[in-house]
């Protein structure tokens, strides 16, 4: 036998006009009885006119209805009202908010990269503070109460620090699943317990063409680094988190072996998996650069300074005795800098304050048995000296050119290309003996008393040809996507050799050439979008129904990452992170650490302070004030029956 059709539940509102007709009120989705109190079960007319009838019919002789006095009175006991369950909320807005300045507090602590313990010193730090700021204030006991009751112990900003990155990887994720499209750039670095970290950044582009780019992930590598470790190791976190690799552009990496290894090497694993889509992948512009500064062949130059710097900076008695003289003889500088190959800016740096410093150095060394003493006197090393500091001041010019977040491919590759012209014009320059942009050789001649014109131009002149030849052969992979890039950032130019340009972006991005074709014709004809070529947000004007695979073309395009920048920008975070003083420090904490001090995102402190249990410090150190504000929890959602409770309880304790 079939059960009968349900019957639909009527539902009932409540109707303003029973406040003066009844005396009762819709607060908190209950009905209640403004008189005594009372709640009924639905907001039927009957319900309330029968407890009104019943309970309180003298309140109609006492106030007649419609009058004034009825009103007035309906106001008086709306306000009594207000008032008690204002009482009640009172504790738990005032833990609510305590709970909220924690999670900011402990964001900034984090977001400094200071340690979770540090938490308690900027609480007493505040306490101290508010005690000579407020000394005045009539509220002073107040303020201090209510910093004395934000929670900044050393677990409560651990868990605030984990429920924080948490939210960050939410926003991360929902970003991720509306981009159009993306590129990962990855690098891998040890921290101060020798534990590999593959380091993982993402750069989204999005339907309004606007790019973000966002820690992904750091993860461990507990054994081996080889190719096929950083592959499944990356693959296990594609699994669990279900990251859309379909979106897929590019990859950039730093070009180590494990990362570029033709058998056996991450990219090349990449590509054997199914998972993988037809991405680009690429070789860090800066690291590239850095390979190409390696070619100037002045290895006697760079062993003698080294030799005569370590010879003072090695042993402490000599380096206090080089500075109290730098000191006596009233230098700019007062120490000397030391170079190292994993800091690309350091020889540069180095070069520039040894040779500023090399008067004082030889009168401070006078007389030592230094073998390499006597090459300071040298005029053509002297001339090799300036020499490459000036050619490393401008490729410490470079470098910092393409540093930087949010480089975009196009403005990395117009970096590169400016300055292979400029070492085509330096040599020229040095062939007719100009020295113009060779301020420290020109300084050099001049103290050794000799014309520009006796200067042996030659042989920089082949170092420089050098570095051009390898700037050249280095940079081949970006040079393809160079006559797409001029034609991405200006389409309408009668110079573009279309049906080349489809071919090459085809292969590029892997597209039809022959639907490129069509469509970079109609754009070229497009008058609305030549019009506004030069409008901020060009490719956002595009349809994707009219030029899809042109807009297709841009976003990839948009998305590339030219460098492993941020990798190495977090890996120094990561040094200060988790420092020698933190070495303890778990992977899970390191990255959510890591994320809430790189992140351009902002926790959502309101949702995460609804999400905490209203406790704070105070009522931890005062059983009777917390056991009040569970109970004013309470009432908000039972009303009348923990009422008596909770006074019985007031009562016992004296509250």
């Amino acid at each position: 036998m079939s059960a009968g059709p349900r019957k639909k539940l009527k539902t009932y509102h409540f109707h303003p006009e029973w406040e003066e007709e009844y005396f009762f009120v819709m607060s908190h989705s209950k009905v209640i009885c403004l008189i005594c109190k009372a709640s009924v079960t639905l907001p039927k007319k009957a319900n309330v006119e029968r407890h009104y009838r019943s309970v309180h019919k003298a309140y109609d002789s006492d106030f007649p209805p419609s009058s004034e006095l009825r009103k007035r009175k309906v106001r008086e006991l709306k306000s009594q009202l207000a008032g008690q369950q204002s009482l009640f909320l009172k504790p738990t807005s005032t833990a609510k908010a305590a709970n909220e300045a924690s999670l900011r507090v402990s964001h900034v602590i984090i977001k400094h990269k200071k340690s979770f313990q540090d938490g308690e010193m900027v609480k007493e730090a505040f306490v101290e503070a508010a005690d000579a700021l407020f000394r005045d204030y009539t509220n002073k006991t107040e303020i201090v109460n209510a910093i004395k009751a934000v929670q900044l112990s050393r677990s409560t900003v651990t868990r605030r620090c984990e429920v924080m990155a948490k939210d960050l990887t939410q926003q991360l994720r929902k970003d991720i699943e509306d981009c159009e499209c993306f590129s990962l750039q990855l690098d891998e670095s040890t921290d101060v317990s020798d534990t590999a970290q593959l380091c993982v950044f993402i750069r989204m582009v999005f339907t309004d063409m606007t790019a973000k780019e966002e820690l992904l992930t750091i993860l461990p590598m507990k054994e081996h680094t080889r190719g096929e470790d950083i592959f499944r190791t990356f693959k296990n976190f594609v699994d669990n988190t279900k990251l859309p690799m379909s979106k897929l552009s590019s990859i950039t990496t730093d070009g180590a072996p494990a990362m570029v290894g033709r058998c056996n090497g991450f990219i090349a694993k990449c590509r054997e998996d199914d998972t993988f889509p037809d991405f680009l992948n690429y070789h860090c512009i800066i690291h590239q650069h850095a390979l190409c500064a390696k070619m100037l062949n002045m290895k006697e130059v760079m062993d003698v300074s080294l030799k005569v710097a370590c010879s003072i900076r090695a042993r402490p008695l000599q380096r206090r005795l080089f500075r109290a003289y730098l000191e006596d003889a009233d230098c700019v500088h007062t120490d000397l800098l030391l170079h190292t190959d994993v800091r690309w800016l350091s020889r540069g740096n180095f070069l520039q304050r040894f040779r500023v410093l090399l008067p004082e150095i030889k009168e401070f060394l006078h007389g030592t048995k230094l073998a390499e003493y006597a090459r300071l006197d040298d005029e053509e090393w002297l001339l090799d000296l300036a020499f490459l500091t000036d050619i490393t001041h401008m490729l410490n010019e470079l470098n910092l050119e393409l540093q930087g977040k949010d480089r975009t491919v196009v403005d990395m590759i117009s970096s590169v290309n400016a300055f292979k012209r400029r070492l085509h014009l330096l040599c020229s320059k040095l062939q007719r003996k100009d020295l113009a942009n060779f301020k420290n050789i020109a300084s050099e001649l001049e103290k050794q008393g000799k014309d520009s014109a006796l200067l042996d131009s030659v042989r920089y002149t082949e170092q420089v040809n050098n570095i051009t030849s390898d700037f050249e052969k280095r940079f081949r992979d970006f040079a393809l996507l160079e006559p797409i890039a001029t034609f991405m950032c200006y389409p309408f130019s009668e110079d573009h050799d279309i049906d080349s340009l489809a071919q090459n972006i085809g292969a590029v991005f892997h597209l039809n050439p022959s639907a490129l074709e069509d469509e970079m014709l109609s754009l070229q004809a497009d008058i609305q979008l030549k019009a506004r070529a030069h409008a901020g947000q060009f490719w956002n004007l595009f349809r994707v129904e009219k030029y899809p695979n042109v807009r297709k073309c841009a976003t990839s395009l948009t998305s590339l990452f030219g460098s492993t920048y941020l990798c190495e920008s977090a890996f120094s975070q990561m040094k200060i992170v988790k420092s020698k003083y933190r070495s303890q420090l778990t992977d899970e904490h390191l990255e959510a650490c890591l994320r809430l001090a790189i992140s351009s995102y902002c926790p959502d402190y309101a949702t995460l302070t609804d999400s905490i249990q209203c406790k704070s410090s105070e009522y931890g150190r005062d059983p009777p004030k917390y056991i009040e504000l569970c109970f004013a929890a309470l009432y908000q959602d039972h009303g009348e029956r923990f009422l008596t409770l909770l006074v019985f309880m007031c009562f016992l304790t004296g509250k």
